[in-house]
């Protein structure tokens, strides 16, 4: 942990979200660089645009019983990692907020390792301004 600390994040947040047959994480509007609204089991993302001068947030919402286990790169180098507890039956959320310059200019990607295959998640990766 004072590894992620010395890298500028400023916290995990985790609790529940909304039940199974509701959208897990509503877009993320004009700040968003990315969106996954819906996948199960392992996946991830890799995306570019991210500017060092606004801090980072990433959040990922699951549910479906078990856990995922969420990695941030940026320029090949870990910035973020966390897991979020998944519930039958409703969501659980997590999310970090990196400060300004930890997620570097250029490519970043995300990784969800899921517990399960039969766990939905989404992802939305937001530069707040």
């Amino acid at each position: 942990m004072t590894a992620l600390a010395a890298l500028g994040l400023t916290g995990v947040v985790a609790g529940p979200a909304t039940a199974s047959t509701d959208v897990l994480l509503p877009h993320p509007g004009p700040e968003g660089l990315v969106w996954v609204e819906e996948r199960t089991g392992d996946g991830g993302v890799v995306s570019g645009g991210a500017w060092e001068e606004l801090p980072t947030v990433l959040t990922v919402a699951c549910e479906g019983g078990g856990s995922v286990r969420v990695t941030m790169d940026s320029q090949q180098v870990e910035v973020s990692a966390f897991s979020v507890d998944c519930p039958s039956g409703a969501a659980g959320v997590g999310s970090v907020t990196m400060e300004a310059g930890v997620v570097r200019p250029g490519s970043f990607s995300v990784a969800v390792d899921a517990s399960t295959e039969s766990i939905r998640w989404a992802l939305t990766v937001t530069q707040p301004e």
